[in-house]
C-alpha cells in the first residue's frame, strides 16, 4: 500500500456526530501512574497510538505486568512506588512520543542502574536539555548527545535532594517531569511555573498525592512532597481535544455543515483553540458539560462560518492552543484581512519546525505569509479556493502536518498529494477512516 494519499475533491457539505479517539496526553499519563500505583489500575478508551503503545512498553520493560484488551481497554498491575525492577543496561525507546521521553526521566531519577534513553529521527532532534537540568539538581546525573539531545543515559540517585525550580517555557512536560522526580524526593520541591497543560497536577488532585498548586496571574507556585504510595487508578478516557481541532476547522471551513464531537476534553489548559476560534468568528457551542474527576468533558458542536475575522492572537493564549495552531493558520488563510500570531518558537520544538512549516504550507496554498523565528503574519483571502497541484512530504512524519494538510485539500480544493500516511499512527491512527463517514 502507498504510504501516500491522493485528494482531488473539496469535501462534501456534512451534518453528522462523531467521537474521536482517547486524548493522548491523559492516556501516557494514565499508563506512567498506573505503573506506580499499587494494585490494578484499569482505563476504557485509551488512545491505542503508537505514542501511547510505547509508554506501555517502556513499564513493561520496568518490570509491570500490562494487558490490553478489545474495546480500547487497558489492564496495569502496579506493584507500588518503587515496584519498578529491571536489569542492567536496560534502553527505554520513547519512539516520536516527547511526552513519554520526557516525563519518564522524572519517574527515573531515582533508578538503581543507568538507563538508555532512545528515539527516533525526529524525537532525536528535540531538546532534552530543558528536562535533565532541573533533574541533574535532584542528584540525576545525564549524558546526552552533542549536550542537548538523544540518545541519553540516565544514572539515578539513592539521596534525592529537594530543588526549587523556575519553569520558563510553558511546558507542562518539563512540569511534569519535576512533579514525577518531586514525589520520589523527601522535603518539599518547588516549582514556579508559566501556566500549561495541566493534567499531571488534576490526576495527583484526584489521587490525594501532597501536589499542591497556587495560581497567581502570570503563573502558578507547585509544591511537591514524597509519595509513599498511590492508589489504583480507574479511568474512563476523554476524547482528545488536539485530535477534534481537526474536525472543528474543517466543520468552520467547510460550506452548509455541522457537527458535534461527543465527550471531548475541555481542561482550560487545552481550550486556547475555542477561544481563538470564537473570535475570529466561529459559531462553537459547548453542551452537556461535566467534572470527570478532576477533568472538564462536553460535547462540542460546530457549525460552518461564512465570515471569519482576521485576528491578533493574544499570546495568552498560546499555550493553550500550543498543538492546534497548524489548523488555527488555515482558518486566518480564509479570514477577512492580516491575522498575527507572535511568541510562538515553542512550535519549532515540537516533532517538527512547525512554524516553518505553517508557513511553508500557506505559501504552497498562494497565501501571503510574513515569518520570523517566533511570530507570523497571515494575509487572508476569504475568497481562496485552489485550483494547483500541492506535494508535502519531508516534514519528519509530523502528524500534525500530514492532518493539517489534508484538512487544507478538503477545505479549499487543488490537487494534493500528501505523503507519510503513516504518520498519524502515533496519534490518531483512525484519522481518516473517520474523514471517509464524513465525506460519505
Amino acid at each position: 500500500m502507498p504510504n501516500s494519499i491522493i485528494i482531488k475533491k473539496k469535501i462534501k457539505n456534512f451534518n453528522k456526530v462523531i467521537s474521536v479517539t482517547g486524548d493522548k496526553s491523559i492516556s501516557i499519563r494514565w499508563v506512567l501512574f498506573s505503573s506506580l500505583a499499587q494494585g490494578v489500575s484499569k482505563a476504557k478508551n485509551l488512545l491505542i497510538s503508537e505514542d501511547v503503545l510505547a509508554a506501555i512498553k517502556a513499564i513493561r520493560r520496568l518490570g509491570i505486568k500490562v494487558k490490553l484488551k478489545k474495546n480500547n481497554e487497558c489492564i496495569v498491575f502496579g506493584k507500588g512506588i518503587n515496584g519498578y525492577l529491571y536489569k542492567k543496561n536496560l534502553t527505554i525507546d520513547a519512539q516520536n512520543s516527547g511526552t513519554l521521553g520526557r516525563l519518564i526521566l522524572g519517574l527515573l531519577v531515582n533508578s538503581p542502574h543507568k538507563i538508555r534513553l532512545i528515539g527516533d529521527k525526529s524525537l532525536s532532534k528535540r531538546d532534552f536539555k530543558r528536562i535533565t537540568d532541573p533533574l541533574k539538581k535532584f542528584g540525576a546525573k545525564f549524558q546526552l548527545t552533542n549536550k542537548r539531545c538523544l540518545p541519553l543515559t540516565i544514572d539515578g540517585s539513592s539521596s534525592l535532594r529537594p530543588i526549587k525550580f523556575s519553569e520558563k517555557l510553558g511546558s507542562a512536560q518539563c512540569k511534569s517531569a519535576v512533579i514525577f522526580a518531586g514525589i520520589r524526593t523527601r522535603g518539599t520541591t518547588i516549582i514556579k511555573a508559566k501556566k500549561s497543560r495541566n493534567h499531571t497536577e488534576l490526576l495527583c488532585n484526584y489521587l490525594n498525592l501532597p501536589v499542591t498548586v497556587k495560581k497567581y496571574k502570570n503563573y502558578e507556585i507547585i509544591k511537591v512532597k514524597k509519595v509513599n504510595k498511590i492508589n489504583k487508578l480507574n479511568y474512563k478516557i476523554p476524547s482528545d481535544i488536539s485530535s477534534s481541532a481537526f474536525f472543528i476547522v474543517l466543520t468552520i471551513l467547510s460550506e452548509n455543515s455541522k457537527l458535534t464531537i461527543k465527550n471531548v476534553n475541555i481542561n482550560l489548559s487545552r481550550v486556547g483553540i475555542l477561544s481563538i476560534l470564537k473570535m475570529m468568528g466561529a459559531k462553537i457551542k459547548l453542551k452537556n458539560q461535566k467534572i470527570y474527576k478532576g477533568e472538564k468533558n462536553a460535547d462540542i458542536k460546530i457549525e460552518s462560518t461564512r465570515r471569519i475575522k482576521a485576528i491578533n492572537c493574544p499570546v495568552n493564549l498560546n499555550s493553550s492552543a500550543i498543538d492546534e495552531f497548524l489548523v488555527i493558520f488555515l482558518v486566518a488563510a480564509k479570514a477577512n484581512g492580516i491575522s498575527s500570531f507572535k511568541d510562538l518558537s515553542e512550535l519549532n520544538q515540537k516533532e517538527s519546525p512547525r512554524l516553518k512549516w505553517g508557513a511553508k504550507i500557506l505559501n504552497m496554498m498562494g497565501v501571503k505569509t510574513k515569518l520570523t523565528k517566533s511570530s507570523i503574519k497571515i494575509y487572508g483571502d476569504p475568497n481562496l479556493i485552489l485550483k494547483k497541484k500541492i506535494k508535502i512530504t519531508n516534514f519528519l512524519k509530523d502528524h500534525r502536518i500530514f492532518m493539517t494538510s489534508v484538512v487544507a485539500a478538503l477545505s479549499f480544493g487543488g490537487s494534493w498529494e500528501i505523503h507519510d500516511k503513516d504518520s498519524i499512527n502515533s496519534s490518531f491512527p483512525n484519522f481518516l477512516s473517520i474523514l471517509k463517514e464524513l465525506n460519505k
